[in-house]
């Protein structure tokens, strides 16, 4: 195998293991924040079947005082482009002041293995069919 597949191999247990943790903490009440519509379908079709809100929907002291009231953990999966940083880091900010510190951890380790690859939680699906397909040869797990 060349370096290209096992460093795919790779990425994609990795990916896999991050998706399985989403999994175990959205079944355990905790609620995933990305910034829209299509972000939540890619994580459905992933199996994701917990709360997710969109954090573009309401205004974001409205957003993080509901969110605060879940009294639920906090998972941040926000884009990965600059939006999504910017978005990330005030609603950390406004977290942080009700005493809420929110799970960035999935998020920044999704971003730093699928960099220059997707920039956002809509492509994600895509992009795990994608490795799935070139690594496994299949369509559907």
């Amino acid at each position: 195998m060349n370096k290209m597949i096992l460093e795919d191999i790779e990425r994609l247990e990795k990916l896999e293991e991050l998706i399985q943790e989403l999994l175990a903490l959205s079944d355990e009440g905790a609620i995933i924040v990305v910034e829209g519509k299509r972000d939540a379908e890619s994580l459905r079709f992933l199996g994701i079947k917990g709360e997710i809100r969109f954090s573009t929907q309401q205004p974001l002291l409205e957003f993080t005082e509901a969110l605060q009231r879940s009294g639920k953990e906090i998972i941040l999966l926000t884009d990965w482009d600059k939006k999504g940083g910017m978005s990330a880091h005030k609603i950390i900010q406004h977290l942080l002041a009700y005493g809420i510190v929110p799970n960035t951890q999935i998020r920044a380790r999704i971003r730093a293995l699928v960099k220059k690859r997707i920039k956002d939680v809509e492509s994600f699906n895509n992009y795990i069919a994608k490795l799935r397909y070139e690594i496994h040869g299949i369509t559907g797990f």
